[in-house]
């Protein structure tokens, strides 16, 4: 190999060949290092480009995370402030006034956090948004509704109501149509008939016969307004007739809380009309009829035994109106302590009033008339019915019937002040201690934000409800 030129030229100069030689090789060397640095360089800096990217979206994702999550806390606890604002609410308010209040004391209420609503299903209306506490004494109670009346219930089937009988009594016999574990064992996940009282209105569904389709109608989320996807026929759930009208199930007219105590409203033990004791009763019309009439009246007493209910005790001892309503709430038929599924003639719905024995829709509609151009004082007793229906269907109800309410329901939504995160529960108080009691406590996160969309579009926006 010939050597090259000038590797010939450094070595004919003695000590300096190798210094020259080196000097002259070291340019060669450099130039591919220094490529070769640029490359890894370039890489280098690529590789942490990418990874401040990754870095920056995964601190994103993060915060938008926090965000979401802080959210969250907001509406959950402005949820449970809520509820202790309902409670409060039914410790200050007298009844009528609790159930009457404008929409505005639940309508989108403020707080430092977001906002909260107490909605409530208006049965007459499911075109708009309706707010309030909800009066369980105004629904048919499922645990104690004789079979007559829970076959008025809209969409009820005979065979469901047998089941329900058959499910909520302690014995094992069938009633017609209805069904006991025999039934229920066959079944693919078998189990045994409850024969004991229903816990929760959704515990029907267990029951023989009963579908969501008859519990909850078109109305699935439970908001009592007919939204966009309940009117659609088959293109969303749940399936409709879209006919323009919210078919709604047996949800909103049954319970399984109304039970009051037998005593009067000041919290004293009524008197039995129907006890052998008539010294209680005797004391009780001195104390408020006339003396010409005292006797007559205890010879009715003695021989009417007995009663039906206090109505039936008016018509046949032969009371005067005045004297009936001054003293109803001090009589009972029961011995019982606790009255179970009394229906408030009050605020029972126009759907709930036609399962009572014997009513009419004429008598339905007379008594909502009737009920609201009365005070508070003139509803404080079930005398004021006497001047709506007829004696027979009177006495036929008045074994149904109170003007007390003991249990309360709220379904909360909340949200926080971005709209970032909503909540919703149902509650269900009572009210037969000092401090409200919490009955029943479910989230309905799952059924969707119930209101309008547009509520959390202009959260969203910045935009302020009030």
């Amino acid at each position: 190999m010939k050597p090259d030129k000038k590797t010939i030229q450094a070595t004919s100069k003695g000590d300096g060949v190798r210094s020259a030689r080196l000097h002259l090789r070291l340019p060669r060397f450099l130039d591919a290092a220094k490529g070769s640095v640029l490359i890894v360089t370039m890489w280098i800096v690529l590789v942490l480009a990418g990874l401040v990217l990754v870095f920056s979206r995964s601190m994103r994702v993060e915060a938008i995370a926090s965000a979401n999550y802080v959210s969250a806390v907001q509406a959950e606890t402005i949820a449970r402030g809520a509820l202790q604002y309902v409670q409060a609410k039914l410790l200050t308010e007298e009844e009528e006034t609790l159930l009457l209040e404008s929409r505005d004391v639940y309508e989108a209420v403020e707080t430092r956090g977001g906002f909260f609503w107490i909605l409530h299903p208006n049965l007459s209306d499911d075109r708009n948004y309706t707010f309030g506490i909800t009066d369980e004494a105004s629904k048919i109670n499922l645990n104690s509704a004789t079979q007559e009346v829970l076959l008025k219930l809209p969409g009820m089937t005979s065979e469901l109501a047998s089941a329900i009988i058959d499910w909520r009594d302690e014995d094992t016999e069938i009633t017609p149509g209805g069904a006991e574990s025999e039934y229920y064992l066959l079944l693919p996940e078998g189990y045994y008939c409850k024969d004991a009282p229903f816990e929760t209105v959704e515990e029907v569904l267990l029951v023989r016969g009963a579908t969501e389709d008859i519990l909850y109608g078109e109305d699935t989320n439970k908001n009592g307004v007919l939204d966009p996807q309940e009117n659609d026929a088959e293109q969303s759930e749940p399936p409709d007739n879209r006919n323009g009208r919210l078919d709604r199930g047996i949800y909103d007219y049954v319970t399984v809380y109304s039970r009051q105590p037998n005593v009067t409203e000041d919290g004293e033990d009524r008197i039995n009309v129907n006890s052998g004791n008539t010294g209680k009763i005797s004391d009780l019309l001195r104390e408020i009829v006339e003396d010409d009439s005292y006797f007559q009246y205890m010879d009715s007493v003695r021989q009417g035994r007995p009663f039906s209910n206090i109505i039936d005790f008016y018509y046949r001892v032969g009371l005067k109106k005045e004297e009936f309503n001054e003293m109803v709430d001090r009589l009972t038929t029961s011995s019982d302590d606790v009255l179970a599924g009394l229906v408030n003639i009050n605020t029972a719905p126009r759907e709930v009033l036609l399962c009572l024995p014997e009513l009419t829709e004429s008598d339905a509609d007379a008594l909502i008339s009737k009920r609201t151009s009365l005070d508070e004082t003139e509803l404080g007793t079930v005398a004021w019915i006497l001047d709506v229906i007829d004696q027979e269907k009177a006495v036929a109800i008045g074994g149904h019937i109170t003007t007390q309410s003991f249990q309360k329901s709220v379904d909360i939504v909340s949200v926080s002040r971005n709209g970032r995160a909503y909540r919703r529960y149902q509650a269900v108080l009572d009210l037969q201690n000092e401090t409200p009691q919490i009955l029943y406590w479910k989230s309905l996160h799952h059924l969707g934000w119930p209101l309008d969309s547009e509520t959390l579009l202009n959260l969203r926006a910045g935009n302020s409800l009030n």
